[in-house]
């Protein structure tokens, strides 16, 4: 793929911004012949003109995110691994353009470097958390409601009903927001030498927790077994048996079964497994846009 300074922010990002200018913006057929010539050649050149002719666009999605605290720099640089991944993965045979689908590549990457930056306790990994985790300063902001550290119940249950959340966790997370992280060594007051951890409680896991779970391993299930209907016949039953079963039959016990070569089956399962990747990510960004 193309060099590090590709990819990386420069600590000058006036510099970099500047420099992004001697990329121009492709037209689809330069696009997919730059694309093929990657994906079938390794072609560092095509892959650093690809690179190039879209930083523009993780710059613009990096932009979007500005409103967490983190440096502008840190954003394009995850951005553009994001891209860098996109390009990686990118198929020009099924006729989209790179812009559409490095866009969620791009998103993806810049908002798991969020999470992973915002708090050394995890935010939560779930959709409906990070949804709610992403979408909370926009509705605070239309609510005019952006620099109170504390919400109405108004507007909880407004923003809960427009995320489909718990307000609780409309609650929690307004506060994880604009609390920041703390030790849970500080005493709980000036005149009390206690200390917060003192307070904390081990509880296990709830059934609300785990009916919520439940619900988001049916949810992917059910999705799963929509994607892999976009398969070819061969593809789905490669698939399904090296990846899904519990006791996969073996290349040779498949190969004998379709009439080809252990490597082909290797090869077919392979792309099969990267296409349902690819169908499902597409997928969830479809629900994403319409939630």
């Amino acid at each position: 793929m193309a060099s590090s300074s590709t990819f990386v922010a420069d600590e000058n990002l006036g510099r970099f911004l500047k420099d992004i200018r001697q990329y121009s913006i492709l037209d689809k057929e330069t696009e997919q012949r730059l694309a093929r010539a990657w994906q079938k050649n390794q072609c560092q050149k095509a892959a650093d003109q690809l690179v190039g002719s879209h930083l523009r666009l993780v710059i613009k999605v990096a932009k979007s995110f500005r409103g967490y605290g983190l440096p502008l720099g840190d954003l394009i640089a995850e951005g553009n691994i994001g891209l860098m991944q996109a390009i990686h993965r990118f198929e020009p045979e099924r006729g989209f353009r790179l812009s559409t689908y490095a866009l969620w590549w791009i998103r993806a990457t810049i908002q798991e470097y969020i999470l992973r930056s915002w708090s050394l306790v995890k935010l939560g990994t779930t959709t409906a958390q990070k949804k709610l985790f992403f979408n909370l300063r926009r509705l605070k902001s239309q609510l005019q409601a952006i620099e109170d550290d504390n919400l109405s119940p108004e507007q909880v249950s407004f923003i809960a009903a427009e995320l489909k959340v718990n307000e609780r966790d409309v609650v929690s997370m307004n506060q994880r927001l604009f609390g920041r992280d703390q030790s849970l060594n500080v005493t709980v007051s000036a005149d009390d030498n206690t200390e917060w951890q003192e307070w904390l409680v081990d509880d296990e896991e709830t059934q609300e927790d785990r009916l919520a779970d439940a619900d988001q391993f049916q949810w992917r299930s059910a999705l799963m077994t929509e994607c892999l209907k976009q398969l070819d016949k061969r593809e789905r039953h490669i698939l399904i048996n090296r990846r899904l079963r519990e006791k996969p039959p073996t290349l040779d016990k498949l190969s004998q079964h379709h009439g080809i070569s252990r490597e082909r089956v290797r090869q077919i399962e392979v792309i099969a497994f990267e296409k349902l990747q690819h169908i499902m990510l597409r997928q969830d960004q479809q629900i994403a846009i319409a939630a």
